[in-house]
């Protein structure tokens, strides 16, 4: 069992971040510098604090009778918890044998053996496609797509239930061709439960502050519900179950 891992902060009673009510854990360090990240305090692989699965795994299990009665569970988010791939495998194991449903809020860029060991263990993925073209991807994320849509092809071969998620930014992630595209491209999945377009939001907009880090959207407005309702209407067109602000 991984002796320790990195963790940024835990949040009891989520509910955001998959079904019912949840155990949410923020794992530190991320291969990914997301020009609308709001949590970038948690990039830094050297930073968190250090704590072992049996920590961790009391501080879920005083919740477990709230997410039992909720339908809900733990979610690992981050971050990105597979950046600590023996941790994040070894705490999934530990909520399989409590009875406990998992979810996996991650990029995808990280697939490799390791990877699908871990997703053996993973009820649910909560899966981030920041962008579907490629160039921008890559300049908006710092790396590229392809390991993502790889991560994509693997989840629905094993037939894993996953949830989309798609941050509409305006002049950024709000190209009408791509969301067009990316609604294309999943359409083919079987294994997609539902689409969730959220809106950028300035909320995470001091922690750049805070960490002395130059914020690349600092005049970048929140989208519009004109906006937002376009963006929904272009995943609408090949896809039933699409959710938003709007209309969860």
């Amino acid at each position: 069992m991984a002796e320790k891992g990195k963790i940024h902060s835990l949040e009891s009673c989520g509910t955001v971040d998959g079904p019912g009510i949840r155990f949410v854990v923020f794992f530190q360090g991320c291969p990914l510098r997301c020009l609308y990240c709001h949590n970038p305090d948690t990039w830094d692989a050297k930073g968190g604090k250090e704590m072992s699965i049996n920590e961790v795994m009391a501080e879920i299990l005083k919740y477990k009778s709230y997410m039992k009665f909720s339908k809900g569970g733990v979610t690992l988010t981050g971050g990105e918890p597979l950046m600590q791939p023996d941790f994040t495998l070894d705490l999934l194991k530990e909520c399989r044998k409590h009875g406990i449903h998992t979810a996996l809020d991650t990029s995808g860029y990280l697939f490799n053996e390791k990877t699908r060991q871990i997703l053996a263990y993973v009820d649910l993925v909560l899966l981030d496609i920041k962008h579907y073209d490629a160039s921008r991807y890559k300049d908006l994320t710092g790396v590229r797509l392809e390991p993502t849509l790889q991560f994509m092809e693997y989840i629905s071969s094993r037939n894993i239930p996953t949830w989309i998620r798609y941050v509409l930014v305006p002049g950024l992630t709000d190209q009408a061709e791509s969301i067009d595209g990316l609604s294309r491209y999943l359409s083919g999945f079987g294994n997609i439960e539902r689409i969730e377009i959220l809106p950028y939001h300035k909320l995470g907009n001091f922690k750049w502050q805070e960490l002395g880090i130059d914020n690349p959207l600092e005049g970048t407005d929140e989208p519009t519900a004109d906006e937002l309702k376009e963006a929904v209407e272009l995943f609408e067109k090949h896809n039933a179950n699409v959710v938003t602000d709007l209309s969860s």
